[in-house]
Formats: structure tokens, sequence, C-alpha cells
């Protein structure tokens, strides 16, 4: 079992986010990486899925928009069921939001180059949990900087509320329309989370964060995130608790049964 440092521990306390070097192996990395670029390059049979498809597009671009960054396909997909339950990934949030796990939400991106990002924003003013448990895990399958769109972080954000002055995001180019920002939020506490392929960055639901546009010319920044809370935590998102996975631990709450994997909860 991974165990967090009591300066790791200290840390996401404080900033709201924590980065855990290499926790996905190299075969697992391998693993992600193939079956992203199979989805970017239009080469996975996803028709008979029951998900919509947004557009008639082929390119990496398209893919990403047409099925909406692959959200909740853990749903569908036995790979993706997978690493939402991944061992590495449920020992730390065991320690950060457990013993008792909830998986709720899965999401793929690729974002190729010129591939706008989302503004700030805050998780749990979108997923709501009580009480509020919510934690994300952000599965870098690319190296990821400022260039190629990594996120940022108001780091310490995650010790204040759920900001509910929202509205369209002002720079149209850098930030998805469509999607929501955080108003008059202060840029100078912006921590840039770089990453290597391989490293898992965990979040705490009330961080506001946001990633930019990727700049790069040849480089995507594909990433597998997935939400997390303590599963003893109430919610009505997604259909409720029963909809979501009980990863670890137990709970006195209804809960869902992976569909593809075997999985013990216990360990």
């Amino acid at each position: 079992m991974y165990k967090l440092s009591v300066e790791q521990h200290r840390f996401f306390g404080i900033n709201g986010f924590l980065r855990v070097e290499g926790l996905i192996g190299d075969e697992d990395l391998k693993t992600l990486d193939r079956h992203s670029m199979a989805l970017a390059k239009n080469e996975v049979a996803l028709r008979r899925l029951p998900v919509e498809a947004r557009n008639d597009g082929t390119s990496p671009s398209d893919m990403e928009d047409k099925y909406f960054r692959f959200i909740q396909f853990h749903q569908h997909l036995e790979l993706h069921e997978r690493f939402m339950l991944h061992g590495g990934v449920l020992d730390v949030l065991a320690q950060l939001v457990g013993p008792d796990v909830m998986a709720m939400q899965s999401m793929l991106f690729l974002k190729p180059p010129g591939q706008t990002g989302q503004a700030y924003h805050q998780d749990s003013f979108y997923i709501k949990t009580f009480p509020d448990t919510l934690c994300g895990a952000w599965i870098a399958i690319d190296d990821c900087d400022e260039e190629n769109g990594c996120m940022g972080f108001v780091a310490g954000s995650n010790n204040e509320p759920i900001y509910q002055e929202v509205g369209a995001p002002e720079d149209r180019e850098a930030f998805k329309e469509g999607l929501t920002e955080i108003k008059g939020v202060d840029e100078s506490r912006e921590v840039m989370a770089k990453a290597n392929a391989g490293d898992v960055v965990f979040f705490h639901g009330h961080l506001i964060h946001r990633s930019r546009q990727n700049r790069s010319v040849d480089r995507m920044r594909r990433a597998y995130v997935c939400h997390y809370a303590n599963a003893r935590s109430y919610t009505d998102w997604g259909g409720g608790n029963a909809k979501h996975i009980l990863a670890r631990g137990e709970t006195h709450l209804e809960y869902a049964v992976p569909r593809f994997v075997e999985h013990d909860r216990l360990s």
C-alpha cells in the first residue's frame, strides 16, 4: 500500500493539492497511452455504446468534443473502470478522504495542440456531496507544462467556500465556451501544476483551478481524471449513491459494484 508521509498530508491540507510522482507504473502507463491514442485516432468501436456523438469528425480535436471528454466511460469500457479503481490511486484517496471511498466520475482528456482549456472553477460547485469530501485524481498520460496546457491551482483555496458568482469565460480563445468560470479570482495566487507522465495529482473539491489552451505545436496533453468522495457522504449527483462504485471500505449508504473488473474494496 502506498503510504503518505506526514509532509504530504500537511502539504495537501494547506495547499489543496498533492502530486505523487510515478504512482502509475510503466506498463499501466503504456496501456493508457495506447488506448487514449486509439480513441484520438477513432480506432475504438464506440457506435454500439449508449453514448451520444456530438459531431461526425475523426480528428483528435473532433474526438474529444465528439464524446465530450469521454465522460463516464467507466460505465461502458473495462479499461476506464479498471483505472478508476487503480490500487495506488485508491491507496492515496483512502488516506485523504477515506478510509471509505466512493468512485463517482471519470473523464479522459485528449487536449491536442490548439484545444482550449477550462477557466477557473471548483469541482464541488458541480458535484455536491454531504458532507463535502470530493477529491479529484488527475493521471498524467503525457508530460504536461504551461506550453501544452497543464493545470493551474489557486493554492489554499481548498479552505475557501464554494463561490456562486460564475459566468461565461471572458477569454474564449484560451477557455472553452459553454462552461462557466468563477469571477474575480486573484491570478497572482496561481501555481502551475506541472507533472510527468505517470504522476497523479490529487486535488480538493473546493480548490480553484483551470487549464489553458494547448499552445504547443505537436504535443498532446492527455489525462485520465476521476472524482471520488468519502463513501459515507450522501450525494444526489449522477443518480445518487446507488449509481457510484464503493471502491474502498464500507458504507451505510447504497452503492454500486464494478461492472467489468474483479475488485477487492477491502484491500
